[in-house]
């Protein structure tokens, strides 16, 4: 069964992409025309998903105004103004409104292009909640723009993962997954990362993988929009 909610990651605060972000959050910085939050939003509307928890933490009211006349995926606010929680803190904060099903997670200041078919809607098929507690969403090197700190994960035959530690070999994370709630069960609250809980399913033989067929694009500094621009041109001509 796929899944129809989802939570986006919006809560950094975007530090090397200033000026940019001195007055404005970086989810809303724009590449080709959009902002990266609405290119994450419009990848989890194709996919069929019914609703979106982003979490909130720096210049908060911006990305709520934005959001706020989206009518599809629906939209909740996670505030978490009160502290920055990092990736999986943030999650824990938002379980009550991810509910019990399998989840996707969404970094909203990395996006894709897609080459055939949509890569979220893949990696609801590739998604087994019998032996999987995370299916991880992949690229390599050469299908990476704006990337520059090595791979991520090594994967085997079965497409269960391995920490890479930089193998040119391995593959990028590529800022998006389907987690079931149950890895949080014992969670802390505060502030902690997904990393956390990628190598507790490591050891538990339950971390996956599948690899994405497209362009990835991460933008991390204010000189790196033109490449990520021009990067989108490239993919959508090809995909033409």
């Amino acid at each position: 069964m796929k899944p129809t909610t989802a939570m986006v990651l919006a809560a950094g605060l975007g530090k090397r992409m200033r000026p940019i972000t001195d007055t404005m959050p970086k989810p809303l910085v724009k590449v080709a025309g959009r902002t990266l939050l609405d290119w994450a939003l419009d990848s989890l509307e194709a996919a069929g998903v019914a609703k979106a928890v982003v979490n909130v933490h720096y210049l908060p009211e911006q990305i709520v105004a934005h959001v706020a006349g989206r009518q599809a995926p629906k939209i909740v606010i996670s505030d978490e103004r009160e502290a920055l929680l990092e990736s999986a803190g943030g999650i824990v904060k938002a379980l009550p409104l991810l509910g019990s099903e399998p989840f996707y997670i969404i970094n909203a200041d990395t996006f894709w292009i897609d080459k055939g078919e949509p890569s979220l809607a893949r990696l609801a098929l590739a998604w087994d909640a019998a032996r999987m507690d995370i299916l991880l969403m992949l690229t390599d090197l050469d299908s990476a723009t704006g990337h520059c700190v090595g791979t991520d994960f090594l994967v085997a035959p079965d497409g269960a993962l391995q920490r890479s530690k930089g193998d040119p070999k391995g593959l990028i994370y590529a800022g998006a997954a389907i987690i079931h709630p149950r890895v949080f069960r014992q969670a802390p609250t505060g502030s902690h990362s997904l990393n956390l809980y990628f190598d507790k399913a490591i050891a538990t033989g339950r971390l996956f993988g599948m690899k994405m067929h497209g362009r990835w694009i991460t933008v991390g500094t204010p000189d790196a929009i033109p490449l990520a621009e021009a990067a989108v041109a490239g993919a959508l001509a090809k995909a033409i």
